[in-house]
C-alpha cells in the first residue's frame, strides 16, 4: 500500500481514537493508530508527516498515566495534541495542568484566533465538543493561546515555530461543527500533506503485494458472506486467481436465504473456487446450552477454524489462511491500548494451534466505508457491497440466551420482515444498520380469545457514519406499526415487539 504520506495517531486510550484516524483518511491522507509508547526509533522508521496525540481518561499528573518524553517533540515532526494529548504536551514541555473547578462536557462555544494556520477559514466563535476534567493552567515556553471558552482559558494553543499544536476539544466527532476542517488544516497547512491516498492505489498496491507474498502457493479464504470477507476474497482472487480456494462455512446462523445468495454471486459472477460447507448441525451442537455472548463468539471462532482445517486437508497443502479482519475489529478487540469492547471471532477467537503457516488479512488497515469503496473498485455488485453489516457470529449474538433451531427460525422470519418493510418504505439507504433481536423474555399476550405466553422481539435501527458512535433511527410510527403487526401475525411464538431507542454510547449497536 502506498504510504508516502503517513499520519501517526498515538493511542492514549480515548474512545474516539478510530474516529480521528477515519477523519484523517477522509482527507485522503493515510493514518495509523499505534500504541502511545511506540519507540522513537519506530517513529523515525515510519517517517510520518505528522503525529496526533489522542484523548484519554487519565490525568497527566497521575503516577500511572501514559507519558512521552520530550524527545518526540524534538523530531521536527508536527504534533497535534487533542484533549489529554494537549495536556500531556503542556506537562512534558514545562507548562502546568490542573484540575478544573467546573468540568466541561458537550457542545461548547470556543472563541478562537482564526489567524492561526490551525483555524484558517473559521469564524471567531465555533461550537466544538468538550469533554475534560483537567485544563491547561499555564502554557509552556514558546506557546501562545489561540482559543478559549467561558470556563477554560486555554482551549487551544500553538508553538508556531516548532509546529506544535494543542486543542482541548474533540474535532473528530459530529457534534463539533466543521471539526474535520481543523484536522484538514493540520494536515495541509501545517504538515504540508498532498492528500494523494485513494482506494484505487490501495487496491493496486495490495494486489501487487499479495502476488509477491503468496506467489504460486495456495491460499484458503474464510468466506462468511459478509462485506468484509467478500471483498477480501475478490481482492485475493484478483491477485492469485485459481490458487485461492474460498470455503464458505454456512453455520446456519446467517439471515434468511443468505447462504444461497452468497453462493450464487461468487460462483456465477466471479468464477471463484468455492466450497460451501453446510455445518449448521455441527455449530448448533457446540452452542447447545451456551448463553454467555463471549463464549458464543469464541466457540464459533474456534469451530470456523476446525471446519477450515477439515476442508484444507481435503484440498492439499494450504500455506495461507485469508481473513476479512478490518481495522475496527483490531482496535475494538483490544490488541492496541484501548479497552476491550467485545471480541471478534476473526481476531480474538483463534486457538494457538491453527494448522496454517500464516494468516493474511488484506483489509486489516481499512475502515468499513473504505472496505465498501474497495469492493466497488473491484467490481463487486453494489447490492453486495452495501449489504447490511453482519457480525461474524451471525444470529448467535442476536438471540439472547441459548440458541436452538426453533429460535433461529423465529429470528430469521422476524428479521426478514423488518428488513423487507424498511426497504418498502425507502429507508434502507438512510439507516446504516437495522435488524431484529430475539430476546429471552416471554410475556403474556392475547391472540383471538386465547392467552399466550411467547417471545418478545426487539427491533434495532441505528444511524451512524463510523459505527463507533450512533443514534437510534426515528423510523416513522406507521412503518414500525406495520412491522410489528406483520411479525406478530406471521411469526409463530412471538406476541410482543419493542423498539430499542438507545444510542451508542452508552449501548453498543449489537445486543451481545
Amino acid at each position: 500500500m502506498e504510504k508516502n504520506e503517513l499520519i501517526l495517531i498515538l493511542d492514549f486510550g480515548g474512545q474516539y481514537n478510530q474516529l480521528i484516524a477515519r477523519r484523517v483518511r477522509e482527507c485522503n491522507v493515510y493514518s495509523e493508530v499505534v500504541p502511545f509508547d511506540i519507540s522513537i526509533e519506530k517513529i523515525k522508521e515510519k517517517n510520518p508527516k505528522g503525529i496526533i496525540f489522542t484523548g484519554g481518561p487519565a490525568s497527566v499528573y497521575g503516577t500511572d498515566s501514559p507519558k512521552r518524553s520530550k524527545e518526540i517533540f524534538e523530531l521536527g515532526i508536527p504534533v497535534l495534541g487533542i484533549c489529554y494529548g494537549m495536556q500531556l504536551m503542556t506537562h512534558v514541555l514545562g507548562g502546568n495542568v490542573a484540575r478544573a473547578e467546573k468540568r466541561e462536557y458537550g457542545a461548547t462555544e470556543v472563541k478562537i484566533n482564526n489567524e492561526s494556520l490551525l483555524f484558517e477559514g473559521f469564524d471567531k466563535n465555533n461550537k466544538f465538543l468538550m469533554s475534560h476534567t483537567d485544563f491547561v493552567e499555564r502554557l509552556p515556553e514558546g506557546f501562545e493561546n489561540i482559543g478559549l471558552t467561558e470556563s477554560c482559558p486555554n482551549a487551544a494553543i500553538e508553538n508556531k515555530d516548532k509546529n506544535l499544536y494543542g486543542i482541548q476539544f474533540h474535532p473528530e466527532v459530529n457534534s463539533s461543527v466543521n471539526g474535520t476542517k481543523v484536522i484538514y488544516n493540520f494536515l495541509f497547512n501545517i504538515c504540508k500533506c498532498k492528500g494523494d491516498w485513494v482506494i484505487s492505489s490501495f487496491v493496486e498496491e495490495s494486489v501487487k503485494t499479495l502476488k509477491e507474498k503468496i506467489g504460486d502457493k495456495k491460499a484458503l479464504c474464510a468466506l462468511s458472506g459478509g462485506v468484509d470477507s467478500s471483498v477480501a476474497a475478490v481482492l485475493l482472487n484478483k491477485a492469485i486467481g485459481k490458487n485461492l480456494t474460498c470455503i464458505f462455512v454456512d453455520h446456519g446462523l446467517l439471515r434468511k436465504n443468505e447462504g444461497d445468495e452468497v453462493e450464487k454471486v461468487f460462483r456465477e459472477q466471479f468464477d471463484i473456487n468455492l466450497i460451501r460447507v453446510n455445518a449448521k448441525e455441527q455449530f448448533l451442537s457446540k452452542l447447545a446450552g451456551v448463553t454467555d455472548p463471549e463464549r458464543k463468539r469464541k466457540i464459533i471462532g474456534e469451530e470456523f477454524i476446525r471446519v477450515f482445517e477439515q476442508e484444507a486437508k481435503k484440498i492439499g497443502t494450504v500455506d495461507f489462511l485469508v481473513q476479512g479482519t478490518i481495522y475496527p475489529d483490531v482496535i475494538e478487540s483490544g490488541l492496541g491500548k484501548s479497552a476491550v469492547i467485545k471480541s471478534h471471532h476473526n481476531v480474538g477467537g483463534l486457538p494457538d494451534y491453527v494448522d496454517f503457516k500464516e494468516i493474511v488479512e488484506p483489509l486489516r488497515n481499512l475502515f468499513k466505508d473504505e472496505v465498501r469503496k474497495t469492493g466497488l473498485e473491484l467490481g463487486i455488485p453494489e447490492n453486495l457491497v452495501f449489504r447490511q453489516p453482519f457480525p461474524g457470529p451471525g444470529l448467535a449474538i442476536r438471540i439472547i440466551g441459548e440458541i436452538t433451531e426453533d429460535k433461529l427460525e423465529i429470528l430469521k422470519d422476524a428479521d426478514s420482515i423488518f428488513r423487507e418493510e424498511i426497504a418498502n418504505a425507502g429507508l434502507h439507504k438512510n439507516i446504516n444498520q437495522y435488524f431484529a433481536v430475539l430476546t429471552n423474555l416471554k410475556s403474556v399476550g392475547v391472540m383471538g380469545d386465547e392467552r399466550t405466553y411467547d417471545y418478545t422481539v426487539a427491533l434495532r435501527a441505528v444511524e451512524t457514519t463510523d459505527f463507533m458512535t450512533g443514534v437510534w433511527s426515528k423510523i416513522p410510527y406507521e412503518v414500525l406499526e406495520k412491522v410489528s403487526s406483520r411479525i406478530v401475525n406471521e411469526v409463530k411464538h412471538v406476541n410482543r415487539v419493542v423498539y430499542d431507542i438507545t444510542s451508542k454510547p452508552p449501548a453498543t449497536i449489537e445486543w451481545e
